[in-house]
């Protein structure tokens, strides 16, 4: 990871989405109301590093990352990339911004255009940009599709989408963001519509572009992939992060209610190691009517009075690890028998 400023900063991004009244509420003028997807997110990516976003389905995960890329416009926030506030740019502004920032789908079944061939995909962003598929174009494409993990690359550049498995979907897609070689990646569940039996692949790709200096934000509900391959892990829930830190850290020493809660139901390879999943009860809060105070309370197995009054921000637990919780802090008992194995603990058993 680059020891430099950061190459993406988001900072206190919030993004609310207005609902209709429809007839009956125009009739009984019933007030306008809004979806709390983001409420003051605040993180950064630096280059070399892959930092991921998890947390349950609603979140509020998919929406940070279409905001970044400006897919949804915030209501109000920063987004800084290489230092330049690109929150408020035009559409012609971003233009060549986008060579440098790339979102990849979650469905490589519906990413791909199935009348496209494999090099009219990768074609199609060299030519929106103006780069001369003609000339440097196709083994731009070639050499896009062989760090994507397709080689021989002339084997599959001819192919349609119904000739592809799903992981090899997922790596043309990988190709059509890489061919323009961008210096941020967005991933948005890049794993989650594939086999089990492809997706350590497709991982082990993104931690391999990681390696060679590219910035990946991956999008992900599940901890124990985020625990494997990320450099830090950025806990969600409800529209805030609750939890960000080394992956080590967060996964041994976790400090929000919430992260334990989420740990705890992470098989574990050691059966001496199992203990009982800390199952929350209630429902998560309507995103469109958020309770006062911490959002986590009525879910709590730690709540006290207090938590329906204090809504807690980010505050630091440990060296570069923060929990929004009122209750914990540094000194809380790591759960380390309950942690999914990270990427150091894979280097320290194969230097034993």
């Amino acid at each position: 990871m680059s020891s430099g400023p950061p190459l993406l900063e988001v900072e206190n991004l919030v993004t609310h989405y207005r609902l209709g009244r429809g007839f009956l509420g125009t009739i009984t003028r019933k007030p306008e109301s809004s979806v709390h997807a983001l409420d003051g997110v605040s993180f950064t990516v630096h280059s070399g590093e892959l930092l991921a976003l998890v947390g349950e389905s609603g979140c509020g995960k998919t929406t940070t990352a279409q905001t970044i890329v400006r897919m949804i416009e915030p209501n109000s926030g920063r987004i800084l990339f290489k230092g330049k506030d690109i929150t408020r740019l035009s559409a012609g502004e971003m233009r060549p911004l986008r060579r440098e920032i790339q979102l990849v789908y979650q469905d490589p079944y519906e990413s791909l255009d199935p009348r496209f061939r494999v090099r009219d995909t990768i074609e199609e962003p060299l030519a929106i940009h103006g780069v001369d598929v003609a000339g440097d174009g196709r083994q731009q494409i070639l050499s896009a599709l062989e760090r994507a993990g397709l080689s021989p690359p002339e084997l599959y550049i001819d192919r349609y989408p119904h000739e592809l498995s799903g992981g090899q979907r997922q790596r043309v897609a990988i190709a059509a963001s890489l061919v323009l070689n961008p210096a941020l990646l967005v991933a948005d569940e890049p794993v989650s519509m594939l086999d089990v039996s492809v997706r350590a692949g497709i991982l082990d790709l993104l931690a391999g572009l990681r390696r060679s200096g590219l910035g990946i934000l991956m999008i992900t509900h599940d901890l124990s992939t985020a625990a494997h391959y990320a450099d830090r892990i950025a806990v969600m829930y409800l529209g805030r992060i609750v939890e960000l830190g080394p992956a080590v850290d967060v996964v041994r020493n976790p400090q929000h209610p919430y992260t334990r809660a989420l740990i705890s139901v992470v098989p574990s390879r050691d059966p001496l190691a199992r203990a009982r999943p800390q199952l929350l009860e209630g429902e998560t809060p309507n995103p469109t009517d958020i309770p006062p105070g911490c959002r986590f309370a009525p879910r709590c197995p730690m709540v006290e009075e207090r938590c329906k009054s204090i809504d807690p921000e980010l505050r630091p637990v440990g060296e570069a690890h923060e929990a929004a919780c009122i209750l914990v802090g540094g000194s809380q008992r790591p759960i380390a028998e309950r942690a999914p194995r990270t990427r150091r603990d894979e280097t320290e058993k194969r230097g034993a």
